[in-house]
């Protein structure tokens, strides 16, 4: 099928152009590249496409269609967008991506080369002609208005037209397309299928197929996700497309599994949308009002909130009272403690939401985790772990709010509303880390979790790079008690740099005892009935000088389109176990599924960088030296 025929079946809705998750990620370079191969008359591979049934009730585009089925371009939609946007001179619908990477697109006819248009360059060089002026026209017609145009200048244009029919004979290039279908082609099989013919390049995911088909037959769908996932990130939390796919489906069905989503009428999915988001809010809203846990970073694990919802199917939305909730609550903090949906998402969610369904409920559930960590008993050693990326700093962020613990300047409980321009919460160093770094400690021991605590702006800026055996006396004889509620150990001895490693395994011991006895009485349902200020702590964000560093990079990276990348990602072994947090991420490379791993590594040591390596990371130690990769790849 030749392109330009490709491009016409996209137009009236036969073929529909999916972005799918990643959108377009293509960049003027590869952009240029393709033109450049097309002109040349080298290949650009084959298209696979997925023959796929629609609501035959549904009218798509402006021409007759065969009820009932589209065709999904599944690989090669990189390629037909890019095509679409040069051709046609405007994206194609369910586009999200840069426009500029394939717009103002120039050739210049005598030296026979691509290049994006430069007025400088080009403004008073005739030879230079808009490719999309000339593919949207064609060769005969093109000349002979820039013969009307400049009539001084016919022999030019006469003398080219071999030229601009080349150029626009690219139009007319048979591209083989490779179809699947069938009835036993379901989401799973075509998702399987895609992946091993493209084993060497980008990744399809269930939930990408999932969200293209609907797109075939709702094109606004995209757009209505997009807006509910906004609402959810005001508010704090930064859910993905496809985490938010997975929550409907199991709104629908009480299952994990996108095939059956897949068969539903569309006016199901669409009536699904903003009931999943307002039962969502719910779980939020038990999450954050009864553990203090009311924001992205110390959610602790997305998937498990996607259980909670199954769960409230269950019960037909509405749970008998405070103490179920609670029981609920305690599974959920445990479930991210240990790492329940860490791997294997699909099958851990199936498993939990079959408990569900056989009526095991919450203590099913609960059971499920016993069984694979043996018991649900905090120990100090589970305190080892370090950095905000930590899956025990979501706990240690509940025990302040949970126990009510004090800021240690202002004696303020910090549950409660802070709206002072400097009374925002920061993470504080309890042993500032220049003083630990000069000590020669480790990046892992400065960042201890037993090191931090969550103080007011003010506070923290108060005691600045002090000693704790300088500054703790003075802040326990202003606000007494005030230290002791975040578990503080009073022996002075601990108070020094020298005694720093004994100071964290009291510290782990007392944490331990505190998170055992908040946990128990959430399962018991004794705890009180206290809610805290859900609203209070938005603004309840880590800060650390790492962390600084990391947000601007995320900025620099957001404002040139690109991926801004995972802080504190968890490298994950092949048993689920965290073997490594790495400052800043990319697991499905920058532009996802198209280029390779990367991380940055602040401070780390050699054994962690060749941990990474040997995960298929290519890493950076130095964000100058990120930056500089960056410019020069993706320009």
């Amino acid at each position: 099928m030749t392109i330009d025929e490709i491009l016409k079946l996209i137009d009236i809705g036969s073929y529909a152009m999916p972005v799918f998750q990643r959108g377009y990620v293509w960049n003027r370079e590869q952009v240029r590249k393709l033109m450049n191969s097309l002109y040349k008359g080298y290949p650009i591979g084959q298209l696979l496409v997925w023959n796929t049934s629609t609501d035959p009730t549904l009218s798509r585009g402006n021409g007759e269609l065969t009820p009932g089925n589209v065709n999904l371009i599944l690989d090669g939609q990189q390629r037909i967008t890019t095509l679409y946007g040069i051709i046609k001179g405007i994206p194609p619908k369910f586009f999200d991506g840069n426009a500029n990477s394939f717009t103002n697109l120039y050739f210049h006819i005598d030296e026979e080369i691509f290049e994006f248009y430069q007025a400088a360059k080009m403004k008073n060089d005739k030879a230079w002609i808009s490719v999309t002026e000339l593919m949207q026209q064609n060769a005969s017609v093109f000349m002979q208005n820039k013969i009307q145009e400049d009539p001084q200048n016919m022999d030019f244009w006469i003398g080219h037209l071999a030229v601009l029919v080349k150029l626009n004979q690219i139009k007319e290039i048979d591209i083989h397309i490779q179809t699947v279908a069938g009835e036993d082609k379901t989401i799973d099989v075509v998702v399987e299928i895609f992946n091993n013919v493209n084993s060497g390049g980008t990744k399809l995911s269930k939930g990408d197929l999932t969200l293209a088909k609907i797109c075939s037959e709702w094109p606004e769908a995209r757009e209505e996700i997009k807006s509910v996932l906004d609402d959810f990130h005001r508010a704090g939390y930064d859910f993905t497309t496809e985490w938010f796919l997975r929550a409907i489906t199991v709104y629908l069905t009480g299952q994990p599994y996108y095939n059956a989503m897949s068969q539903m009428p569309i006016e199901t999915i669409k009536n699904a949308i903003p009931e999943t988001k307002k039962r969502i809010g719910t779980c939020l809203d038990h999450i954050a009002s009864r553990l203090g846990l009311n924001h992205g970073r110390v959610l602790g694990n997305v998937f498990a909130v996607i259980t909670m919802l199954g769960y409230l199917k269950s019960q037909n939305w509405k749970l008998a009272n405070s103490k179920e909730w609670d029981k609920l609550l305690y599974w959920y903090v445990h479930a991210f403690l240990w790492g329940r949906y860490a791997s294997s998402t699909e099958s851990a969610l199936a498993q939990d939401l079959k408990l569900i369904s056989d009526g095991k409920g919450t203590d099913g559930l609960i059971t499920m985790l016993k069984q694979s960590r043996g018991n649900l008993t905090i120990r100090q050693e589970d305190f080892w772990g370090w950095s905000t990326g930590a899956r025990f700093y979501p706990l240690l962020y509940l025990l302040t709010r949970m126990n009510r613990s004090r800021d240690w300047g202002s004696n303020l409980e910090l549950n409660c509303c802070l709206l002072g321009n400097n009374s925002s919460l920061e993470v504080h160093h309890i042993f500032p880390k220049d003083l630990l770094y000069k000590a020669g400690k480790s990046k892992a021991v400065v960042n201890s979790l037993a090191n931090y605590a969550f103080l007011t702006k003010d506070t923290n800026i108060e005691i600045s790079n002090q000693k704790p055996e300088e500054y703790f006396p003075h802040y326990i004889a202003k606000c007494p008690g005030a230290m002791e509620s975040h578990w503080i150990p009073m022996d002075s001895n601990l108070w020094k740099i020298e005694h720093y490693e004994d100071f964290l395994k009291e510290r782990r011991k007392l944490l331990a005892t505190a998170a055992n006895t908040i946990l128990d009485s959430l399962y018991s349902g004794e705890i009180a009935e206290t809610v805290i200020d859900c609203c209070a702590m938005r603004n309840y964000i880590s800060i650390t000088e790492a962390t600084d560093e990391i947000e601007r990079l995320c900025l620099w990276m957001k404002k040139r389109g690109l991926n801004e990348g995972v802080p504190n990602h968890e490298l994950i072994d092949e048993s689920g176990n965290v073997i490594g947090i790495l400052d800043l991420a990319w697991p499905q490379g920058i532009q996802n599924g198209l280029s390779e791993r990367i991380a940055i590594l602040l401070n780390e040591t050699a054994d962690v960088q060749a941990t990474v390596s040997k995960y298929g990371y290519r890493y950076y130690t130095s964000i100058e030296e990120f930056k500089e990769y960056i410019t020069s790849t993706f320009a």
